[in-house]
């Protein structure tokens, strides 16, 4: 497998549900952060920028295996404590590709996800196909011989 992309996210008080645990719904937004990190940030850096010009969500798919603790024991005055989100391209088709991730909480595996994306052209309102250089930027973080 080529190299995942890892993005160290940062959780927020806000984050906590009644029991004090990650919310499951904010799972989505920790996996949203990282997304945008790998497209946006590292996209520009690759010389591709128009993932920011529109990509949309088709389908989002998260399985939660142990729940996330805030942890004020990884806490510091300076840092609030983090959680380990690792991605990938796990297949891309003309016109959609799908990223999958897996949440680490220190070293446990604590949540899987997937989420298939389509470029959109926000202009128009309308799906576009995947360009030739937004394609040999993902391929860059799929697996050998995995992405259609």
């Amino acid at each position: 497998m080529s190299d995942r992309f890892v993005y160290h996210c940062t959780l927020r008080w806000s984050d906590l549900d009644a029991y004090g645990h990650v919310n499951n719904s904010r799972f989505l937004t920790l996996y949203e952060e990282a997304r945008v990190a790998l497209m946006f940030a590292g996209g520009r850096a690759w010389g591709v920028g128009s993932f920011a010009d529109g990509v949309v969500i088709r389908r989002h798919e998260v399985d939660y295996l142990r729940p996330v603790d805030y942890a004020l024991g990884r806490a510091t005055a300076e840092a609030a404590p983090t959680v380990r989100i690792e991605l990938w391209v796990e297949e891309i088709r003309a016109s959609r590709f799908t990223v999958a991730y897996e949440l680490y909480d220190g070293e446990v595996l604590a949540s899987r996800a997937r989420s298939v994306l389509v470029p959109f052209d926000l202009t128009r309102q309308v799906p576009r196909r995947i360009t030739t250089e937004e394609r040999d930027f993902l391929l860059t973080y799929a697996p050998q011989g995995g992405a259609a």
